[in-house]
């Protein structure tokens, strides 16, 4: 994959998902349509130390590709990153942010002919809310297709109206949100338990991972252990 230019984008919307998640728009004005496979990232050159390794910070395209020149991201803060703290505190409707990608290979397969299981926790949804929306939207045959995503609290559901809403319009889509510290409707605990029981009859199936590292490094060790391969286990770590 040739590695992409150094661009720059222009901030043209910013919302708060949550109270500590924030949404932002980016228009990329040199080009007719920024063209990314779902599931890709970019780097940030942010203006926070003169050593160019202190100042990027990667993050996963969370919108999908509609032949624009925009896309989003989104962003949890962090009180200790200076990189965060930056998007927070200075970024603002019409700052310019230097940026590369998109980059990675994070991407879903030719053929959608397994279960398709999307593991992931906090921001870590970005890349599957982005995988969902192409798989509608280009209507690619598909099997079963397994959205788990685990948070704290239901506060913490990232784009939860949204995706429990495609259930009802991508056929064998299951959204399947589980929170570890409060009780609801849904699923309580973590994740690791949903993919496990859904694959109790070890049908063929591939796993995105993406999210926390202590989360995926549990979700790959048991999903080896139920007998699966690695190469059919594919990591995005956040952190």
């Amino acid at each position: 994959m040739a590695l992409q230019p150094w661009r720059t984008g222009t901030i043209i919307k910013i919302e708060n998902e949550t109270a500590n998640t924030r949404r932002f728009w980016i228009k990329v004005s040199e080009l007719a349509s920024f063209d990314f496979q779902p599931g890709q990232f970019v780097t940030l050159d942010l203006p926070i130390s003169e050593k160019v390794n202190k100042r990027l910070r990667s993050y996963s395209i969370s919108s999908w590709p509609d032949g624009s020149a925009i896309f989003e991201l989104i962003v949890v803060l962090n009180q200790h990153g200076a990189g965060t703290q930056y998007l927070f505190n200075q970024v603002i409707v019409g700052t310019e942010l230097k940026f590369r990608g998109p980059q990675g290979v994070f991407t879903l397969p030719e053929k959608l002919d397994k279960d398709l299981f999307l593991v992931c926790t906090g921001t870590g949804i970005a890349p599957f809310r982005s995988m969902v929306h192409h798989i509608k939207n280009k209507e690619i045959a598909h099997k079963n297709i397994y959205l788990v995503f685990g948070c704290r609290k239901k506060e913490d559901l990232l784009y939860y109206d949204e995706i429990n809403a495609l259930q009802n319009e991508i056929k064998d889509f299951h959204f399947l949100p589980t929170l570890s510290r409060q009780h609801w409707e849904g699923h309580f605990g973590y994740v690791h338990p949903i993919y496990q029981q859904l694959c109790a009859n070890h049908q063929p199936a591939i796993f995105f991972l993406c999210g926390w590292k202590l989360m995926i490094d549990e979700a790959q060790k048991r999903i080896v252990e139920m007998g699966y391969e690695n190469k059919w286990i594919h990591l995005e770590l956040y952190g």
